[in-house]
């Protein structure tokens, strides 16, 4: 049966997903790795910088402290999610996990990169999992022998607060696979939602193109970042404006994205402004940096994860 028909029929059944491994314990890896641990999953958390990996863990302690704070969990639900955490920084360590979700950089090459190396490492079966919020997935499945296995996870910052989970789905991509990340995303309390394959996917598309008419409104003087951010959060009931949404995500991975959407999709919709290109070139790269289109104080201390 083909895979249309397959998913036509719904008849396509789950991978069973025992372990899961994580790739990058920066800012969404480690996130990630929370959100499955707190599942029941096993988790591998493998980055190949140890510091890095060490403050992954770290910010997870912090949010489950936080979470026994406000009631959210209990302390015994703390030691069983972090009981359940395994940090690796070899590559090998993951080699027995049912599903690998991958949270590098916004990086065609080096996602195919590490796609070539799991796949010489894990089982036939093992799902490859991206989460890319921009970059082609079967772009990146190109660089595979398993294209089938590979599909797109899309979480949102911060990752144990966020519900949504946007899945992606390839041309390649199995139904026995779609099927399988949904039911681990539903697992993991998410609001999970599946996505063709095109330039921006939903979330991105719709988010880029919010975010970049801000900054030009911005560059344009209608109104200052604070303002224009009250405007969508009271107006529209958004629990968070545009703009301080991009010092969150960092200027320069909405520049990036603004850029491949702009390349791929050809409209001027999402040409990058000339602030952002501007800031991002002196260094204000939002919260992470200490400046962005607001004051954040003091830079914060990369997380971003070292992979290859």
């Amino acid at each position: 049966m083909s895979r249309d028909s397959d998913e036509k029929n719904n008849t396509a059944s789950a991978r069973p997903i025992r372990a899961i491994g994580v790739l990058g314990a920066g800012t969404m890896g480690h996130g990630i790795a929370q959100v499955a641990a707190a599942a029941g999953y096993t988790v591998v958390l493998r980055d190949v910088n140890a510091e890095a990996l060490a403050r992954g863990v770290q910010s997870i302690e912090r949010n489950l402290s936080k979470a026994i704070q406000l009631g959210k969990i209990v302390e015994q639900q703390r030691d069983e999610t972090l009981q359940r955490i395994h940090g690796a920084t070899r590559f090998d360590e993951i080699r027995d996990v049912d599903l690998v979700i991958e949270a590098a950089p916004e990086n065609l090459e080096l996602k195919q990169s590490l796609l070539r190396e799991l796949e010489a490492l894990v089982d036939t079966n093992c799902i490859f999992a991206t989460n890319t919020s921009s970059l082609s997935i079967g772009e990146i499945a190109s660089a595979a022998s398993r294209p089938e296995n590979v599909v797109g996870m899309h979480f949102f910052n911060p990752v144990h607060i966020m519900r949504l989970v946007e899945i992606i789905v390839g041309a390649r991509t199995s139904a026995s696979v779609t099927e399988s990340v949904r039911e681990v995303a539903t697992r993991m309390k998410k609001e999970p939602i599946i996505v063709r394959d095109v330039p921006g996917f939903a979330s991105s598309r719709l988010g880029v193109t919010l975010g970049l008419e801000a900054m030009r409104m911005v560059e344009q003087g209608v109104a200052s970042p604070r303002d224009i951010d009250t405007a969508m959060e009271l107006g529209y009931n958004h629990p968070m404006g545009p703009l301080r949404l991009t010092d969150l995500v960092g200027l320069d991975v909405r520049l990036n994205i603004a850029e491949y959407l702009y390349r791929k999709l050809g409209s001027d919709t999402f040409r990058p402004p000339e602030i952002l290109r501007r800031m991002v070139s002196e260094g204000k790269l939002g919260k992470k940096s200490g400046e962005g289109f607001y004051n954040w104080g003091e830079p914060e201390k990369s997380q971003r994860a070292s992979i290859s």
